[in-house]
């Protein structure tokens, strides 16, 4: 399996969110290895791109990532 960089990830996990959470876990996980790879810690999300994009589902999406090792960070809003 070839690695991908934490942008296809997020990328993945955007496209995931946007199909009804499909295959979210095994993408969190892509992107937890792909973060790892780049010694980082944690990854900034654009909130804009989410589909609940108010503070309750950023919460929410904080909290499963988390429980899954991935720490998420929010853009400023532009």
């Amino acid at each position: 399996m070839t690695a991908i960089t934490v942008e296809q990830a997020l990328e993945n996990i955007y496209t995931s969110l946007k199909d009804d959470n499909r295959d979210i876990d095994n993408h969190i996980a892509a992107l937890k290895e792909a973060l790892t790879a780049a010694g980082q810690k944690t990854v900034t999300v654009e909130p804009e791109k989410l589909v609940q994009n108010n503070r309750a589902g950023r919460k929410m999406m904080e909290s499963y990532f988390k429980k899954r090792g991935v720490t998420v960070n929010f853009a400023e809003a532009k």
